[in-house]
């Protein structure tokens, strides 16, 4: 029997606010010490009242326009009640059915087909602890709680089930991250945790609207993860089904290592949670005229971004999509741009595709990181200086020097003689040394083999250590190897 796959994603995203959800306490407290941004609100203490983030909610409302999701006009938190460690107060003040956003949408392109993706509601709430385990001297294992991130402003977005492949499911997060990072709502950054994804997974036959149990896969902390996760998934519940055996409705958690993933507990359903209206805080009423004030602020947006690129930059789409998927990139491309008429907009977007992204694989770093180091007039510089002063592959090499340095292009040219060799005279002298040096392949180009002379070139290369104009010593050699066939 075959059967299908169906992925439906729940994001939560922590919003850049400078204080947290319900009180006044800094979200700034990556490095500092455990338990030191808290008060009796955020800790959970008897007889405390929260208050509402206004700009929490505005975060939120930008992220559901942005989605194509209405904003309710109504809308309230609620007591989601269980019982974990990490939950100081035993439960979570969150929305359930009153939900800032719903009924949203966004596009996603896999293998060349556009897809809709239902967005079910985008709501508010607010983070838990941090739980952080240890080992004693004795083997003893224990666990500790850090009370800094509890409170921090979290949006959640829950997709509709229409997700088909772990592909699609890695092209959604991608999507959405990016959203999220054009609004300057959420860094996004899976690996320190502000941008996270629980995935729920299950398998139907092709052709039935029924779905089997659904399983929910936590502990993934990148796209790469999801992909795998959901990949492993959907195999280990087809193998189930094919040899008969009952998958049941749970939570499991993806485990990198071993490229698995381990069955944690069986998974709760809405009415485990007892959600009840949240007493303390009244209803939220969003009214029109706010509405259409936050609409106001949305920037440009990744796709919208995409097609001005094609449109003011002469860019293929591929180039485009890529440049736009990240702010950050987008905004140092635009700035080398427009740096001068003498670098073509597709000069700069070959230099970020090609070797700029090398480099910021290669050292784990983000544009950021590499924008420190190199700014966008400087690209450009360098990207100047490879039409003439230096040829392609010394370009490549100045440009890691300058990323180790901070140093500009014609500071690492100057320092290093690498300045490209075009005088002819001197090239002369070069190729005729090469063409004595190498008898037989200067016999085989003769006889009218065309690839000796590719490999003439080599060692002319060889010889300036890189410097040659590759296109001068190609017209020097067949001149020389002409006269040398004539005379």
């Amino acid at each position: 029997m075959n059967y299908e796959t169906v992925i439906g994603l729940e994001v939560h995203a922590q919003l850049l606010t400078k204080s947290k959800m319900y009180c006044g306490c800094s979200t700034d407290y990556a490095s500092t010490p455990p338990n030191t941004h808290v008060c009796p609100v955020c800790m959970g203490m008897p007889g405390v009242l929260p208050v509402i983030n206004r700009q929490a909610v505005e975060y939120t409302m930008m992220t559901a326009l942005a989605l194509n999701s209405p904003i309710s006009e109504y809308t309230r938190f609620d007591r989601k009640n269980y019982p974990y460690p990490d939950l100081v107060k035993g439960y979570q003040i969150s929305q359930y059915d009153a939900p800032i956003g719903q009924k949203g949408w966004l596009t996603i392109e896999v293998d060349g087909v556009t897809k809709k993706i239902g967005i079910t509601r985008v709501h508010l709430e607010e983070d838990t602890a941090k739980l952080l385990h240890r080992t004693s001297p004795d083997g003893e294992d224990y666990s500790l709680v850090d009370i800094n991130r509890s409170g921090v402003p979290l949006m959640e977005i829950v997709g509709e089930p229409d997700l088909r492949s772990p592909e699609e499911a890695r092209q959604y997060l991608i999507k959405l991250r990016s959203i999220l990072q054009y609004l300057g709502v959420s860094t996004g950054n899976m690996e320190e945790g502000s941008f996270r994804c629980d995935a729920n997974i299950s398998i139907r036959p092709v052709g039935s609207a029924e779905l089997g149990p659904k399983v929910e896969v936590k502990n993934m902390n990148s796209f790469k993860a999801v992909f795998l996760a959901m990949e492993y998934e959907a195999r280990r519940q087809r193998k189930a089904a094919t040899e008969g055996k009952k998958l049941v409705q749970e939570t499991r958690g993806w485990v990198e290592d071993k490229g698995r993933t381990v069955s944690q507990r069986s998974k709760e359903y809405a009415h485990d949670y007892r959600y009840f209206p949240e007493p303390d805080l009244p209803p939220l009423v969003i009214g029109r005229d706010w509405v259409e004030e936050v609409g106001k602020r949305l920037p440009e947006l990744p796709e919208a971004r995409r097609d001005r690129f094609i449109a003011e930059y002469d860019l293929p789409l591929y180039d485009a999509d890529f440049l736009t998927r990240e702010k950050a990139v987008a905004e140092y491309f635009e700035e080398g741009a427009r740096v001068g008429k003498e670098v073509s907009p597709k000069e700069v977007s070959n230099w970020l595709l090609g070797e700029v992204s090398r480099i910021i694989n290669a050292g784990n770093i983000d544009i950021d990181g590499f924008r420190k180091k190199v700014s966008p007039p400087m690209l450009c510089g360098l990207i100047l200086s490879s039409h003439g002063t230096i040829n392609a592959a010394t370009a490549k090499t100045v440009l890691e020097d300058m990323f180790k340095t901070g140093k500009t292009a014609d500071e690492i040219i100057k320092e290093s003689g690498l300045s490209q060799i075009s005088d002819t005279q001197e090239l002369e002298k070069i190729v005729a040394e090469v063409i004595n040096s190498n008898v037989q392949p200067v016999a085989d180009f003769k006889a009218g083999k065309e690839t000796a002379l590719k490999f003439l070139v080599g060692q002319v290369m060889k010889a300036t250590k890189g410097r040659a104009n590759p296109q001068l010593v190609n017209e020097v050699l067949k001149q020389k190897l002409v006269e040398d066939s004539s005379s």
